[in-house]
């Protein structure tokens, strides 16, 4: 069996972070969102990965490397236009050489992993399977219509849904996937979705299995589903102080980890928080639910439930909060419960 995350994705909603690079390389608890599906694979035993790449693929196999990272081997294939899942899909045929694939989209963050689900489909004669979850408003999503554990149909984002199952980003398919896919008319938005895909296998008699997870599953699309992620991650942390980490006085309650080569002098820290390698933090209250980015400098300030990416600055200030910071970023002065999207190269100064 064989994976292939989509990473194609410009992440139009979470601009600005997007203006400068690949949505799924913004992190989440110090961890790029992409590290997540990858991980999730590989514990399933699927290390042979295609990762399917468009306008930012120069960044993401920079970040990601040939996968020996992780204990995989990638493959990198372009998606020359955003034309959907389906085709993401669809153009790693070569790739999977009649083997089974497990898709899975490249923002996502499903907490629990996939093992059970990739033996499950395994173990069955299913043509394919797919991960679904309740929620509360189904509208926005892929929307499945079930009997027992078996799919009946997709419908995709319709304005009157016929349950409240979400198809969220998680695939497995046998390769007569391929074919379906071949013979697909694009949607009226000009893309071949993943919806008739999985009904055209249902349309020719095939069996399409559901399975309904309880686990916690978020699509990474907005700064609010950043910042949710980013908490739910972290609540999931064991300590982790590195031994070449440096602690000057303050005091901690709660989770921390904190990386090599950090430094905190007289800081309290609330639980539970990451500090990258090499950031400096002096004199501040951090937390709870804050992710500060490796190499970041933080003084006499307070942050809350805050996401600061790697290499920014921020100083005199009393109280930022439910806020994302980008690379490189400086913030100076600013007020009490402040709630900033800034992205990579910005600047903030209050008044003196």
């Amino acid at each position: 069996m064989k994976g292939v995350i989509l990473t194609g994705g410009k992440g139009s909603r979470l601009r600005p972070f997007t203006y400068s690079g690949a949505k799924q390389l913004v992190p989440v608890a110090n961890t790029p969102v992409l590290h997540f599906p990858v991980r999730q694979l590989v514990e399933a035993g699927i290390t042979e990965i295609a990762l399917v790449v468009g306008d930012t693929a120069a960044q993401i196999r920079e970040a990601m490397g040939d996968g020996s990272a992780f204990g995989a081997r990638f493959t990198y294939i372009r998606q020359d236009a955003p034309l959907g899942i389906a085709h993401g899909l669809g153009i790693c045929r070569d790739f999977a050489e009649d083997e089974p694939v497990v898709l899975y989209l490249g923002d996502n963050v499903l907490l629990g992993g996939i093992t059970a689900f990739v033996e499950q489909f395994a173990a069955s004669g299913a043509a394919a399977s797919v991960v679904l979850k309740e929620v509360d408003d189904p509208r926005a999503f892929g929307v499945a219509v079930v009997a027992g554990e078996r799919l009946q149909r997709v419908v995709e984002k319709p304005p009157e849904p016929p349950s409240n199952l979400a198809v969220i980003g998680v695939y497995a398919f046998r390769p007569e996937v391929f074919d379906v896919i071949a013979g697909l008319a694009p949607s009226p938005r000009g893309e071949y979705e993943i919806a008739d895909a999985i009904n055209g296998l249902i349309g020719t008699g095939r069996a399409v299995e559901a399975s309904v997870t309880a686990a916690y599953w978020i699509d990474t699309g907005k700064m609010e589903d950043m910042l949710a992620a980013n908490r739910a991650i972290l609540d999931t942390c064991v300590e982790a102080i590195d031994p070449a980490a440096t602690i000057i006085g303050g005091s901690r309650s709660g989770t921390a980890v904190i990386g090599a080569g950090a430094r905190l002098e007289d800081c309290t820290l609330i639980g539970p928080v990451a500090v990258g390698p090499g950031a400096e933090l002096r004199n501040c209250r951090i937390g709870p639910y804050v992710a500060v980015g490796g190499g970041s400098k933080i003084a006499a300030s307070t942050i809350r439930n805050t996401i600061v990416m790697e290499d920014s600055s921020i100083s005199a200030c009393p109280g930022i909060e439910d806020s994302m910071v980008g690379r490189f970023t400086v913030i100076e002065r600013a007020p009490a419960g402040a709630r900033l999207i800034l992205g990579d190269h910005s600047r903030f100064e209050g008044p003196r």
